[in-house]
């Protein structure tokens, strides 16, 4: 009996994978999405990420990545402090927001959705399916994204709801 043929490798031992390729495959993973807040010197900032995870439940530690070329990256360096709002599948207008998707900047952007102010006097998302209000601890800048580390200092359970997932550069619902 034949066995299936494995799927061609696209790679080349002397260079790096092209960038095209390596997002069209990120694009088929399922990710939870979430809205990053601080509120800082330079007043409250957010962004949309889905590159979000657990380091560790003890103590409780979360990262996060953050594209330096967002005009709010600095906001989150300063601040020393980021809530990670994870989204109910029925804010994903929220997202779009503060993914840059209908022209929204800075404060603006808090116009989208019901705001409050959480744990750490950090905008929290109302009805948000969780909030991670953390405090940094440290700050890596790899390629073109910082990675933030937050030490987890407080927890906001909401509804348990569905949840607002991203694949094949879309939202859905899971």
């Amino acid at each position: 009996m034949d066995q299936p043929k494995a799927p061609e490798a696209h790679h080349d031992a002397g260079h790096a994978v092209e960038a095209g390729l390596y997002r069209e495959a990120m694009s088929r993973l399922v990710a939870a999405v979430h809205v990053i807040t601080t509120h800082g010197a330079e007043g409250r900032a957010g962004f949309t990420a889905t590159a979000v995870a657990s380091v560790s439940d003890s103590p409780p530690t979360l990262l996060v990545c953050l594209n330096r070329r967002i005009r709010s990256a600095p906001a989150f360096r300063h601040a020393g402090r980021f809530a990670v709002n994870m989204l109910a599948a029925e804010q994903q207008a929220v997202a779009e927001a503060f993914g840059g998707r209908g022209g929204l900047e800075g404060e603006q952007r808090f116009g989208v959705g019901q705001w409050h102010e959480g744990a750490l006097g950090l905008p929290c998302l109302t009805g948000a399916v969780a909030v991670f209000h953390c405090r940094l601890v440290e700050a890596r800048t790899i390629a073109t994204h910082d990675v933030l580390v937050g030490r987890v200092e407080a927890v906001t359970l909401g509804p348990d709801r569905a949840k607002l997932a991203y694949l094949g550069r879309g939202f859905l619902t899971v």
